[in-house]
């Protein structure tokens, strides 16, 4: 990953924050990074939607929760229909696996990291960011959409065989979820001039989102144990990360990704404008395979 000398902003402690009034939509606020971030928004006076599978957080009343399986892209579309886009402020994007050994496939035929890592986050920007920031008052800063992948590596994809079915390797297969979602920041841009789309690579934390690839128990929990050794927790990448998400510092910076450490980076080099076009028309043929149609 290159920095991008051209793009700072001041870092505040978190827990300076105020965030009345905030209204934040976390898709796949139910675990890992995602909840922590979530935990944290609330913490500080936000008010936050989750979507995902399982509700940890019932007992906060700032937390309202969506129940989605983000596998079924005609789920993701219902549940993007029903979240609070008009309102919110901001949108964030955590939900995803890593590929497994083995080539594994949604009910609906999909290549199942494709399908829970990108797919859904295609079908359910289309359609929120439209809308998303409509009915805020006139003088809001504009609504920011950020999505967390890995962005700024180099990744840009196989869109010959998205749902590989020509070949299968785990690591490669994840990559093109990879370029994906950097894809879907770099489009926006043009895509929704109205909004501020950004890339968030995390880089290694202590969270389940490799249990699917490792399989082994006690493989998995040795190596997640020494990733927490040496790596930030999701609380204190949550810490690192909600100043980021609110400061006025990156407002018109449509199009920049961050680091771990919030620090701005250059995209991949290899996503130029013609690839981005070819990678979209082969993602939104692979969603029309489920009979969802995805919203220009």
């Amino acid at each position: 990953m290159k920095k991008d000398p051209n793009i700072s902003w001041r870092h505040v402690d978190a827990a300076s924050l105020n965030l009345q009034g905030k209204k934040a939509i976390v898709v796949g606020g139910t675990g890992g990074l995602g909840r922590a971030i979530t935990q944290l928004l609330a913490a500080r006076g936000a008010s936050v939607v989750v979507a995902g599978q399982t509700f940890r957080d019932a007992g906060n009343p700032t937390i309202e929760f969506v129940k989605a399986d983000l596998s079924l892209m005609p789920e993701a579309q219902r549940v993007a229909k029903q979240l609070p886009a008009e309102t919110a402020d901001l949108l964030l994007f955590t939900a995803g696996i890593i590929a497994s050994p083995q080539r594994q496939e949604s009910k609906e035929g999909l290549e199942l990291d494709m399908a829970v890592s990108y797919l859904n986050r295609l079908v359910m920007l289309r359609e929120m960011a439209p809308r998303l920031g409509k009915d805020r008052p006139a003088d809001a800063k504009r609504p920011r959409v950020f999505n967390m992948a890995y962005p700024g590596g180099g990744q840009i994809g196989t869109p010959e065989d998205l749902n590989a079915e020509r070949g299968y390797k785990a690591m490669a297969q994840h990559m093109n979820t990879v370029a994906g979602n950097e894809v879907l920041v770099l489009d926006a841009v043009k895509r929704y001039p109205r909004i501020d789309s950004f890339g968030l690579n995390p880089g290694f934390v202590k969270t389940n989102i490799r249990s699917n690839l490792l399989g082994n128990k006690w493989f998995f929990g040795l190596l997640e144990s020494l990733i927490g050794i040496f790596n930030p927790t999701p609380e204190q990448y949550a810490a690192r990360m909600v100043p980021l998400l609110v400061t006025p510092d990156i407002e018109g910076r449509s199009g920049t990704m961050f680091d771990k450490n919030g620090r701005a980076i250059l995209p991949s080099a290899g996503l130029t404008e013609a690839h981005i076009q070819k990678f979209l028309a082969a993602s939104e043929a692979m969603v029309a395979r489920t009979g969802v149609r995805v919203v220009a």
